[in-house]
């Protein structure tokens, strides 16, 4: 396995609960690694401790390891910022910026990227919309407001936002859940083509979601993995009692 992530003996508590026991998983570089299981499982805990997002708690600890590329990313002297930008992020519910389209891909550009003239950072904008889709459909709205976006739309825009800092690995937390039938296979059909470049980790609780686009699977229950494998064998021929339950609906 090329593997771009390798995740070691992890644990990690809130406070004295623990929510991960000893998770171990190599997430491969230009595939997509869907986590699956019941809500409360420690999915979303794992993937934000991929860019380090659990910092911001200040109940959070860990044990064990995560490498990016062979880099301890919770090692010393590591640039959690530059993690950051290594790893970006997509939310669950579209998070624009109360600004013009524009504006929001212009201000990681700035922030990350450093002074750029106006027509290199249109460049980079229109580059990124296009390959978020969503250049046709508002090229005549990048000076409006991204609130005026349907929320499809806005979860797409937030894509490309994502990917104006040329990031190596991109983090999507239920990015569907919130949208319609025909926006979230937008979405899908956008990540089948963006893991060319871009290796994606997704949650969802979307089991027909995780079964079209994913390479890769680790289902969670009760803060373990208790099973993961490539998607076309863990769909068609689970291994555990547990895993074929809930792919069955059971639970």
């Amino acid at each position: 396995m090329n593997s771009c992530i390798n995740i070691r003996n992890f644990n990690a508590w809130y406070g004295e609960h623990k929510v991960l026991s000893d998770v171990n998983i190599d997430i491969e570089k230009n595939k997509i690694t869907a986590f699956i299981g019941p809500s409360g499982c420690g999915k979303t805990t794992l993937l934000k401790t991929i860019n380090r997002m659990n910092d911001l708690v200040s109940s959070f600890r860990m044990e064990g390891s995560v490498l990016l590329d062979n880099e301890n990313i919770y090692g010393r002297n590591i640039d959690v910022r530059n993690i950051r930008r290594r790893v970006g992020m997509v939310f669950q519910q579209p998070n624009v910026f109360p600004m013009s389209v524009y504006n929001n891909l212009k201000l990681p550009i700035k922030e990350n990227l450093g002074h750029m003239s106006s027509k290199e950072t249109l460049g980079i904008i229109e580059e990124k919309l296009k390959m978020a889709n969503l250049f046709d459909e508002i090229k005549d709205r990048l000076k409006s407001s991204a609130l005026n976006l349907s929320g499809g739309q806005q979860q797409r825009l937030c894509i490309a936002r994502a990917l104006t800092i040329e990031p190596e690995v991109i983090l999507f937390d239920e990015p569907c859940s919130a949208l319609d039938p025909i926006s979230t296979l937008k979405i899908e059909d956008l990540l089948t083509v963006l893991k060319e470049k871009y290796t994606i980790v997704i949650v969802t609780h979307n089991l027909q979601q995780a079964s079209r686009i994913s390479d890769y699977v680790a289902f969670f229950y009760c803060g373990r993995i208790e099973e993961q494998g490539y998607a076309s064998d863990f769909f068609l021929n689970p291994k555990t009692k547990l895993a074929h339950d809930y792919i069955i609906g059971k639970f």
